[in-house]
């Protein structure tokens, strides 16, 4: 296992050196100048200069090499300075963003607790919840356990986030008066008051994402559960005289994972992506909402990052699904 994590960690370099390449070309070659908004009256040698010190002068290799030395050279170079007071950085340019003129990485890690809350939190609840219901729902399958499960998974997964998002405001929002519609980020938690508030403004848009993900992830469990319990190991396992409750979860559980290991790991970046609707309904200003207002100003670095970014996700969690593969079924090995 440890040998072929290694293998599959080194494969990983020359994919993520690949799909950056493909980002970035795709993105670069778009039409887009950061100076097209600026005022008529400013002189062309001006708008020059604007250019050059945003790095467009320089031939498109040598920008893609500045943009992808920032994740592997200066970022860590800035960080090592921070930690250590001292400045370690050697004049290594960092990528600024077209539109705030600020280092792209300094504003994406601002953003990226205020993701983390709302979409980690999401999906950790919506996992929870939905191999519960999976489970249940394929042991008492056409009971009206499975048949109100069925329904909320599919109203769930049909109906789209940004409507489920506006429903909940208008109701215990505006009605109600219960939780605030707009999430705010600059709130800090310094006390049980300051807490409470923060779990009520992230009451909303959890729920909201969460029942997206226990929609979909329920479904899989129930149907791999299914698929598992009519095997001749179950029959087998029951003729043998073990109780109903390891027979379930030890022998039939373990091996209806496997897909639902799956879904799990690459609905993670898929998640991300799908916040970026929600951060727009309830005013999160994460990634999602960064990524919206980068396409917006044409600010071409920042889209070039957080995309990327959500490659490296996919390949990180695909990773991680293959290597759980192993953990959950023996007959797996990969050394």
């Amino acid at each position: 296992m440890f040998h072929y994590t290694i293998r599959r960690l080194l494969l990983a370099i020359p994919t993520l050196l690949f799909i950056s390449l493909i980002l970035f070309l795709l993105l670069d070659l778009a039409p887009g100048d950061p100076t097209a908004q600026l005022p008529l009256t400013i002189p062309p040698e001006v708008k020059e200069k604007i250019r050059l010190s945003l790095g467009l002068g320089e031939p498109i290799y040598i920008r893609y090499l500045l943009w992808l030395q920032q994740f592997f050279v200066n970022e860590p170079l800035h960080l090592l300075a921070e930690i250590t007071n001292i400045d370690l950085s050697g004049g290594a340019q960092r990528v600024i963003s077209w539109q705030t003129r600020s280092p792209v990485v300094d504003i994406v890690v601002q953003r990226m607790p205020q993701t983390l809350w709302v979409v980690g939190l999401s999906y950790v609840i919506g996992v929870l919840i939905a191999l519960p219901i999976g489970i249940i729902s394929a042991y008492r399958q056409y009971s009206w356990f499975d048949q109100i499960g069925t329904f909320v998974s599919m109203v769930g997964f049909s109906v789209p986030t940004f409507f489920t998002g506006v429903l909940l405001i208008v109701i215990f929002s505006v009605q109600l008066g219960w939780f605030p519609s707009i999430y705010d980020t600059t709130h800090r938690v310094e006390d049980w008051p300051s807490f409470l508030f923060q779990v009520k403004q992230l009451a909303m848009p959890v729920a909201v994402l969460a029942l997206f993900n226990a929609a979909q992830i329920s479904r899989f469990m129930r149907a791999s559960m299914l698929d598992n319990l009519n095997q001749d190991y179950v029959r087998t396992a029951r003729a043998k005289g073990l109780a109903e409750r390891v027979v379930l979860l030890v022998h039939v559980l373990r091996n209806s994972m496997i897909p639902v290991v799956t879904v799990i790991a690459l609905g993670v970046p898929t998640v991300f992506g799908g916040a970026i609707i929600t951060e727009q309904v309830f005013k999160v200003n994460g990634l999602g909402q960064l990524l919206i207002t980068a396409i917006q100003a044409n600010d071409i670095p920042m889209v070039q990052t957080l995309t990327f970014m959500f490659a490296v996700l996919i390949v990180l969690f695909n990773l991680a699904a293959d290597i759980l593969y192993g953990i959950l079924d023996p007959r797996i090995r990969y050394d």
